[in-house]
């Protein structure tokens, strides 16, 4: 098989919906070079060079994706860059930044949880659960406390308007990141007293059941 094969193969392993952004972005790239359109051309490649900044990562440290978190990751970072910015969505519909700024912190609650949980290499009873997961919910805060003080440097460097209305838009963000990393750290709770949570709980025995390795200490 040759390369071409094997990136049709790869392109054709993902799930759907990542295929679907994919090649949404590639046509809004060849679109906007035909007419010329550079700074459309510019968010497309960048978004898809974002997208596939996860895969290589974890490549690098050894720790495999679930598809369902791989999806999640590119779809945020599709509705962040790519609709955000380059089709204003963040000014077309008022709760847009809210929506992602909630499930971003979501993520990152579970990333949190996750990355403690490595720590104890899965020994559920190392720490009280609520312990784990107050790290946890720390971790995602800290995230959303972090990418304001971005936006602010942003905006006062080169004069954009990332923060939009300011101290009320950060402090609505804040408030969001909160919940949603709040919300995160809970599913990491209900998982460790082997309680179910729909598919976000499920996420987090994905993710353990296929890099075991870095949970030795875990029991089945």
């Amino acid at each position: 098989m040759g390369r071409t094969g094997r990136l049709m193969a790869r392109y054709r392993s993902q799930p759907y919906v990542v295929q679907a952004i994919w090649a949404s972005l590639a046509l809004a790239f060849v679109g906007a070079l035909a007419t010329m359109n550079w700074s459309l051309a510019f968010v497309a490649a960048a978004t898809f060079v974002l997208s596939l900044a996860p895969v290589l990562f974890v490549r690098r440290v050894g720790v495999t994706l679930p598809m369902s978190f791989f999806a999640g990751i590119v779809i945020f970072i599709y509705a962040t860059i790519f609709l955000g910015e380059a089709f204003d969505f963040y000014y077309r519909y008022g709760w847009w930044d809210g929506v992602l700024h909630g499930g971003s912190a979501a993520g990152f609650g579970l990333i949190g949880f996750l990355f403690v949980f490595t720590l104890f290499e899965g020994d559920r009873y190392a720490a009280p659960a609520w312990a784990m997961a107050f790290i946890a919910f720390s971790f995602a805060v800290t995230i959303g406390a972090l990418w304001e003080i971005f936006e602010f440097f942003m905006d006062q460097t080169f004069g954009l308007n990332m923060q939009k209305s300011g101290l009320v838009d950060t402090m609505w963000d804040l408030m969001v990141d909160v919940a949603g990393g709040a919300f995160g750290a809970f599913c990491g709770f209900l998982f460790l007293k082997e309680k179910e949570l729909g598919g976000f709980t499920g996420v987090i025995a994905e993710f353990i059941e296929m890099n075991r390795s870095l949970f030795r200490r875990m029991r089945r």
